[in-house]
């Protein structure tokens, strides 16, 4: 940093604490103490948040519950209105009536030869990007102003889904093993980045809802899979290897609309679905412009890299895709201004 950028920066740091210790319109100015040098090694700091940004929107105890547990439930941030506008979306997109560019439309390869209503043969749009009715849940000014708390105002849309969990079978399970989101992406930091998934009914531990460890969003990235599970995986259902079954989580119930945000490096998944329905959800990653892509060649997230792009190659019918192309795709600027993402 240059002279007058320190000068700048201390300029402020001093306001800063002057505004802090200005009595209040009004009030007794009261005697000040000078501490000795042995009483300021002493006092004890303010705490830094690392997961989050200073903002307006957030209570310290948010911020605070963020900080220690890596997620956090907002209560009917989404409203019905919308749901249903997204589910009849989904619908049509199912029936074929509308066919966005670019969207993986995943189905229950059992269920797909059977006399069946579409929506309940699709299990998941993905990438949903160039859908412009799905998509403005990622412009939603509701959720946009929490993201804004994980990423600052310069926001890339990375990442959408909207999954229908269909009911477990015999032969094939919806069940998504444990992971980590960041195993997916190529992109950093991880602190910047944060996915909105709101629940479009009530989900709870019957229909598979989301369980997490809270905490775990404090460890590094771990070492990823397909799980040693009976019946068929969905394809890039990846899980931590030699996962403890027996670790504590929580499962999070949710009510229609509301929304957990949470880091991409919590660890979570979701349960069985034991009904007979069908549990939706809609979800967004979103991540700071300001982040950056990285090479994963010789990480553990060389193994995923090969697959993803094999997948999108075959898709789109373009040998010569790398990974980074396949999310340069994918992103969308909702807010802010595009830096590097």
């Amino acid at each position: 940093m240059d002279q007058l950028g320190k000068r700048s920066a201390a300029a402020a740091r001093l306001d800063a604490i002057l505004r802090h210790l200005r009595p209040a319109r009004g009030a007794a100015l009261a005697p000040i103490a000078i501490p000795t040098s042995a009483q300021l090694s002493a006092v004890t700091q303010p705490r830094r948040f690392r997961y989050t940004l200073d903002n307006d929107v957030l209570t310290t105890e948010q911020r605070q519950f963020y900080e220690e547990n890596g997620y956090l439930i907002i209560k009917k941030l989404v409203s019905d209105e919308d749901i249903e506008r997204f589910r009849k979306e989904f619908v049509r997109i199912c029936n074929k009536e509308v066919n966005p560019l670019g969207a993986m439309i995943m189905k229950d390869e059992m269920l797909r030869s059977q006399s069946v209503l579409p929506e309940k043969v699709v299990n998941k749009v993905q990438d949903f990007q160039e859908d412009e009715e799905l998509f403005r849940y990622c412009t939603l000014p509701q959720v946009l102003k929490y993201v804004e708390c994980f990423t600052g105002p310069n926001i890339m849309a990375m990442h959408t889904m909207l999954i229908n969990k269909l009911p477990d079978s015999d032969k094939q399970t919806f069940r998504h093993p444990m992971h980590q989101d960041l195993h997916y992406f190529p992109f950093r930091p991880a602190d910047r980045i944060v996915c909105s998934w709101t629940a479009m009914e009530r989900t709870d531990r019957n229909n598979g809802c989301l369980a997490v460890l809270p905490g775990t969003h404090k460890e590094s990235l771990k070492p990823h899979g397909y799980p040693e599970w009976e019946g068929i995986v969905n394809k890039l259902f990846h899980g931590i290897l030699d996962y403890d079954e027996n670790s504590p989580r929580v499962h999070v119930v949710m009510e229609k609309g509301d929304t957990v945000f949470f880091h991409p490096l919590l660890i979570h998944g979701s349960g069985v679905n034991k009904t007979s329905g069908f549990r939706k959800s809609i979800s967004c990653h979103f991540a700071s412009s300001e982040c950056y892509y990285i090479d994963v060649k010789n990480t553990v997230q060389e193994d995923l890299e090969k697959e993803t792009v094999e997948i999108a190659r075959r898709k789109f019918n373009a040998s010569s895709l790398d990974l980074k192309d396949i999310w340069s795709f994918r992103a969308r600027l909702v807010q802010g201004e595009r830096v590097n993402l």
